[in-house]
């Protein structure tokens, strides 16, 4: 059931106005293009703008919202913390961050764990480990190799480890990064020399427009690490925590990295992100990673509620079953609306456009009451909540169609107008 109607209107026309009600937002900073909504509740797979219009949320803040909005597990979790203990500091020991620690390393086979803020964060402290080792254990190797197109982060050394993104454009590159072709064995294989010290990869790549390492890409990757006796780091920020139907992205591609970061679903929504470390490759020591709210007794709450979770019986299979689902609907809209390629794991999808009309897609799906996010000009990327629903799936598919039928009826009004 679609909760609001309104006229179609033109491609220049598809974001609602804001409410006069609203804040301004003249003393925000303009770093990120934003409807002019403000949301103001959610719930599960729901948001509710200023003025009471509800909206499906098939982007769940780019996948952070592993659970949804406003689950009733994480706000136990951190109206209990909060009466108990919020931020002792890093220089002290907390239980809840020691139980997250400790059920993360369990879980995934790791032997250490570190909690930060950030996955951007997660990867730097990765990229500094890596390093570490490279000078105790390969003569002071220092080169990183990562994908090109992949996106690991904001910070001066992830968007160094990054390549092509536009946000990259006006950023000076740090030395000790090269990028090689995704999914491109014999490149990545030309590219490794003596000061190599690490490849880092996302198993799918995100911001890419969700595109998958092949099987045969990623245990060549491994299996090239383990013969030249360097680093495998796996980018898991928005794979990880189930998102692809598995704890780790890795364990469908049966690799085992050195090194993993883990950011957007640990929290549900609240800042918490980590590194995990196995074998060789724990070897930082005291003082060589700080922050004043890493692994604060509040954020490990929400972590240790997440995993939790997403361990009990049935959920994986849950978020296989959805997966399936969703992308069976999808391939049914792409094919009646003649639009391109469909890829993904679990609940991460993400259809290629006949043109550049994503960004005109999701505007014309806010207008509907969907929530998509355009990774890419000829992108749309789905990132539903976890725990979404198959009727949650089917209601999101009648606004899409609705969404691409505006686009498709806006520009044939602008071709025959431009024919005229």
């Amino acid at each position: 059931m679609n909760l609001f109607r309104r006229p179609a209107p033109s491609l220049d026309d598809l974001i609602l106005e804001a409410s006069s009600e609203n804040p301004s937002n003249e003393f925000l900073m303009p770093t990120v293009a934003r409807p002019a909504q403000v949301f103001v509740r959610g719930q599960g797979s729901w948001l509710w703008d200023s003025d009471e219009r509800a909206y499906l949320d098939f982007s769940q803040g780019n996948g952070a919202n592993s659970l949804g909005h406003s689950p009733q597990v994480l706000i136990k979790a951190l109206s209990d913390q909060t009466q108990a203990l919020i931020n002792p500091g890093n220089s002290l020991h907390n239980r809840v961050q020691l139980n997250l620690a400790e059920r993360l390393c369990h879980r995934t086979g790791s032997d250490q764990a570190y909690l930060l803020n950030s996955g951007t964060e997660a990867v730097e402290a990765a990229i500094k480990l890596a390093r570490k080792w490279g000078q105790l254990h390969r003569g002071g190797a220092y080169r990183i190799i990562s994908a090109s197109a992949g996106n690991h982060g904001r910070s001066f050394a992830a968007m160094s480890a990054s390549a092509g993104g536009p946000e990259n454009r006006f950023e000076p590159q740090l030395p000790g990064f090269s990028h090689v072709p995704f999914n491109d064995l014999p490149a990545l294989h030309a590219a490794v020399d003596a000061q190599t010290v690490a490849i880092l990869l996302e198993p799918v790549q995100g911001e890419a427009g969700v595109i998958p390492a092949t099987e045969h890409y990623l245990k060549g990757v491994e299996r090239l690490c383990r013969e030249l006796g360097i680093l495998l780091i796996l980018d898991e920020v928005q794979t990880g925590i189930g998102r692809c139907g598995t704890l780790l992205a890795e364990q469908q591609y049966g690799v085992r990295a050195d090194i993993i970061t883990l950011g957007k679903g640990l929290g549900g929504g609240v800042p918490v992100a980590a590194l995990l470390a196995r074998g060789k490759a724990c070897c930082f020591e005291v003082g060589e990673l700080e922050g004043t709210h890493h692994g604060n007794a509040l954020m490990a709450s929400a972590g240790l509620a997440i995993v939790d979770t997403v361990l009990e019986n049935g959920f994986f299979e849950h978020v296989r079953e959805s997966g399936l689902y969703l992308g069976e609907g999808l391939a049914r809209l792409a094919y009646r609306y003649d639009h391109g390629q469909l890829r993904g794991h679990g609940l991460m999808w993400g259809l290629t456009l006949s043109d550049d009309s994503a960004d005109a897609v999701v505007k014309a799906a806010l207008h509907e009451g969907l929530i998509l996010n355009a990774p890419q000009p000829n992108c749309l990327r789905f990132t539903p909540a976890l725990t979404v629903s198959k009727g949650n799936i089917d209601e999101m598919l009648l606004r899409l169609a609705r969404a691409f039928s505006r686009v498709r009826t806006a520009q044939l009004q602008c071709r025959k107008g431009i024919a005229v």
